[in-house]
């Protein structure tokens, strides 16, 4: 299983390379962190493909072609500088971290939760809730408790 730790490291290595396109495995969970990113600003584009390239027409991903299919995620850079300087995880597969509605409005505001370190401004932070794959503020918005998942700045 594929855990949000895989496209953490492949995101922050591509930018570390100077790379302008990285893919990742096709998976809803990484679908989902990639358009958190794209919706925030910090990546170009996001397009499906398969381990040759982009996809030029849309094609479905079926089982017999599952294997092959990636994410192909545009890396953006301002001032021949990376937008993206550091994406890690914040939970790990022996350490789950769920906040409540109130912690997450902690976290949000930029206060310490537990071991966690209030987001500062720049900065984003990813969380899982019963209504999909979001970035804190929108949580805190919706008044939704969730599972922290990974930050970026």
């Amino acid at each position: 299983m594929v855990g949000v730790h895989d496209i953490c490291a492949r995101v922050q290595n591509g930018f570390r390379a100077r790379l302008g396109r990285i893919a990742v495995p096709e998976t809803n969970l990484n679908l989902a962190v990639s358009r958190v990113l794209y919706n925030q600003g910090m990546v170009t584009s996001v397009t499906r493909g398969t381990h040759l390239g982009p996809d030029a027409s849309y094609t479905p991903t079926t089982n017999l072609n599952i294997a092959e299919r990636r994410l192909w995620i545009t890396l953006k850079y301002y001032q021949d500088e990376p937008v993206l300087r550091r994406m890690h995880c914040i939970s790990k597969p022996s350490r789950k971290l769920r906040c409540t509605a109130n912690q997450l409005r902690m976290l949000a505001s930029g206060r310490s939760w537990s071991i966690v370190k209030g987001i500062i401004p720049g900065e984003i932070m990813i969380v899982s809730t019963i209504r999909g794959v979001m970035e804190i503020q929108e949580a805190t918005k919706l008044g939704l408790g969730a599972a922290l998942l990974a930050r970026a700045f």
